[in-house]
């Protein structure tokens, strides 16, 4: 999964740095819980501490809370047995194990850097998951709270996130903004690779719209189904889902129930065959729940960019979605509709088909540079060891004054 790619990223780079590096993670493979990893490997430098779990899958929310408790409580006791590290870095996936990462800082006396990839409970109680007000939903608040407070520093990805963490009672000084990066060295233009998609599956001379990634409840898809069903009887215009995600099963659902010939559901694409299933698109989509603004942060953005490729965004304004297509000044053609209107966006897509408008692919490239992986991890180390050595000449202050 995505967060996954982040973390080894930076893992990677602090190894690199000289740093020792110890990740702690499921042994259950995302999207296949059937799948085990060794318990322990080191890889490239990296020590991989892997924990056990329920495999119950995401198949009715009771499955999704055994698996995330029974990985919880095995991750409490494998935390216990590790050595002191100066820092703890916990994401959020699954969701609050960063309240695990801000006890372990507490009791070790680590500095204790919570990077919100998504924002819990909130996105729960936002997908109707949790009930508002609830004892689980207050519980869960309290936990997210205590890893606020604990954080030496909070790592949000867009300043809608911030403006939510921030009405939790936290100080904004306290709130690093960095968003996520593409993936520069697999995600690039890929003629070669464009072709080869295309033919494998039957798509050329298709006008082909495509999402891909996480198929979430966050991200509904029911705008694109309805256009997708509409334009059925144009032979030119084909919808290519691909990835895997809770709703993943239920768009093949849909696809075969209404037998929608122009629907092709595929799943996720090996790292290193992305290039060329991202260049393989027409026109890329990017959606967004309206309640979800500043609770979750749709990346896939950021590789669309890399490629260069036609983008239409279904989802509310403004988010950090809407502020980025501003920014592109013509040279990415894109198209936002909102939720619902599924005349617009058969309108944005017959636009953009009929158009022919193609992007001006180096000029794309300068605004694609600023969510590049060399610019953003970059800053996202120097936040760990910035505030590290302002840490260490914190404690070196005090024993100055103490020996006078």
């Amino acid at each position: 999964m995505a967060t996954g790619q982040y973390l080894g990223d930076l893992a990677l780079r602090l190894v690199e740095r000289g740093h020792n590096v110890t990740v702690v993670t499921s042994r259950r493979a995302y999207d296949h819980p059937a799948t085990l990893f060794p318990r322990n490997e080191t890889w490239r430098g990296i020590r991989i501490c892997r924990v056990a779990s329920t495999g119950f899958g995401k198949g009715a929310k009771w499955r999704r809370a055994a698996d995330f408790a029974s990985f919880s409580a095995l991750c409490s006791l494998r935390l216990a047995t590790l050595p002191r590290h100066d820092v703890v870095v916990a994401l959020t996936s699954p969701p609050l194990v960063s309240f695990l990462g801000a006890w372990l800082a507490k009791v070790r006396y680590s500095r204790f850097f919570y990077w919100v990839m998504d924002f819990n409970p909130d996105e729960a109680i936002a997908a109707g998951w949790l009930r508002r007000g609830s004892a689980p939903a207050r519980l869960l608040d309290a936990m997210s709270r205590f890893s606020l407070r604990r954080a030496t520093k909070v790592i949000a990805l867009d300043r809608f996130m911030r403006d939510r963490i921030a009405a939790k009672g936290i100080a904004p000084e306290k709130i690093a903004i960095l968003p996520p990066w593409s993936h520069d060295s697999e995600v690039h233009f890929d003629p070669a690779g464009r072709e080869r998609f295309r033919k494998a599956h039957s798509l050329e001379n298709k006008f082909v719209v495509m999402y891909s990634g996480n198929h979430s409840p966050c991200h509904p898809l029911n705008t694109v189904l309805a256009a997708a069903e509409r334009l059925a009887s144009n032979n030119d215009i084909a919808f290519c889902f691909v990835g895997g995600g809770t709703e993943f099963s239920r768009v093949e659902r849909f696809a075969k129930v209404r037998r929608l010939s122009n629907v092709l559901c595929l799943p996720y694409q090996p790292l290193q065959e992305l290039a060329g299933s991202l260049s393989a698109a027409d026109l890329h989509l990017v959606v967004m729940g309206n309640p979800f603004v500043g609770l979750v942060h749709p990346c896939k953005i950021y590789n669309i960019m890399r490629v260069g490729a036609p983008l239409l965004y279904i989802g509310p304004e403004p988010s950090h979605i809407s502020e980025i297509l501003r920014q592109c000044n013509g040279h990415l053609p894109f198209g936002m509709a909102e939720h619902g209107d599924v005349a617009q966006v058969i309108q944005n897509i017959l636009r953009l088909k009929e158009n022919g408008t193609r992007p001006d692919r180096e000029k794309c490239q300068p605004l694609a540079g600023q969510f590049s992986k060399e610019t953003l991890l970059s800053q996202l180390v120097e936040v760990l060891e910035g505030e590290n050595k302002a840490e260490i000449w914190k404690a070196e202050s005090r024993k100055q004054k103490c020996g006078r």
